[in-house]
């Protein structure tokens, strides 16, 4: 049993090592661009929240009046952080790792509702973030986002062709909050794989595209902005496959009010700070950043310690978020 634990705590603490090494490399390419480059504007303006110009949301689809029983009212996709899914993880029953945030949310859910009113979908993908500066054998972050938007995608496209009247919801977490994000932009702006009326909501937990005003900020919201914001103008990152891929064009839109963003105080993945990267105030960049990964802020958002509503962590708060929900969703009708 010691043994057993002494290898739990050294994978955690590799892990934790990991993450130190990456943030490492972002420091390293962040000091070498602006070394050679200041910045001569500011970070731009907060996109809209609705469809650019010149972008018309298409009609919705036709749909038939019922659905096949085999049918969920309801699915709700989850998409969780960077290592804790992979590719071969059963979607309906994922197992595979155990301490996943999400799970705190997708296993009581699922106990609470009838499959034939609900079905729970975690999506399975690569979640990882390679080190380019070392021999980890992980995939690239790009990579592995793409990867994860793919399944998620298709995953809808998939359940919608089978049962068109189907309501969604979606969950997500670090990198898979960008992922569910990234989809809820698409849908609400008319490019998504199922017409906006049919996501009933969005949850985003540390999400590194946050935006302030972008979508509904829940509880304590802090400053600052998602990572991917901040990093977007370092073209150098793009080298080492981490492409930080800026604001979300046309934000939420339609599914703005329904998309509700959960960002903990000191946590740099979502609330990197506006000046972070600006170099007339590197060294203060490099003691904020190098302070919060310290910090065990972003693997802490199952308790309450760093982020709360009334007492409730984020997770709890999106299960409860998540039942009410699914309690109004419609009921389409069985053929």
């Amino acid at each position: 049993m010691a043994k057993t634990n002494r290898r739990k705590r050294h994978r955690i603490l590799a892990l934790i090592a990991a993450g130190a090494v990456a943030l490492v490399v972002v420091l390293i390419a962040v000091m070498v661009w602006v070394w050679q480059r200041a910045p001569e504007t500011p970070p731009g303006a907060v996109p809209p929240t609705t469809a650019p110009p010149g972008v018309v949301v298409p009609p919705k689809k036709p749909r038939p009046e019922f659905q096949d029983a085999s049918c969920p009212d309801v699915q709700l996709i989850s998409i969780p952080g960077t290592w804790e899914s992979s590719p071969q993880m059963d979607p309906f029953n994922p197992a595979q790792f155990p301490m996943a945030l999400l799970l705190n949310v997708t296993n009581p859910i699922r106990a609470e509702f009838g499959t034939d009113r609900l079905e729970v979908y975690t999506v399975p993908y690569t979640a990882q973030f390679h080190n380019p500066f070392s021999s980890d054998n992980q995939m690239s972050y790009n990579d592995s986002r793409a990867e994860g938007f793919h399944n998620t995608v298709k995953a809808m496209a998939d359940m919608n062709e089978r049962c068109p009247l189907t309501s969604y919801v979606l969950i997500g977490f670090s990198q898979g909050a960008v992922i569910a994000g990234d989809i809820a932009s698409d849908v609400g702006n008319g490019r998504g794989p199922v017409d906006e009326d049919l996501v009933l909501g969005v949850a985003l937990i540390a999400d590194g595209r946050r935006q302030t005003g972008v979508g509904q900020d829940v509880g304590p919201s802090p400053g600052g902005v998602g990572a991917e914001i901040t990093l977007d103008e370092i073209p150098l990152l793009n080298e080492f496959g981490l492409d930080m891929t800026g604001p979300r064009p046309g934000g939420f839109g339609l599914l703005n009010d329904r998309t509700y963003e959960i960002c903990a105080h000191g946590d740099l993945i979502c609330s990197a700070p506006k000046s972070a990267f600006n170099i007339t105030q590197l060294p203060k960049t490099l003691e904020v950043l190098s302070g919060g990964a310290g910090q065990p802020i972003h693997a802490m958002y199952a308790s309450p310690e760093y982020w709360n509503v009334n007492g409730m962590s984020s997770t709890q708060w999106t299960l409860n978020w998540a039942r009410d929900v699914i309690d109004n969703a419609p009921h389409p009708k069985h053929g």
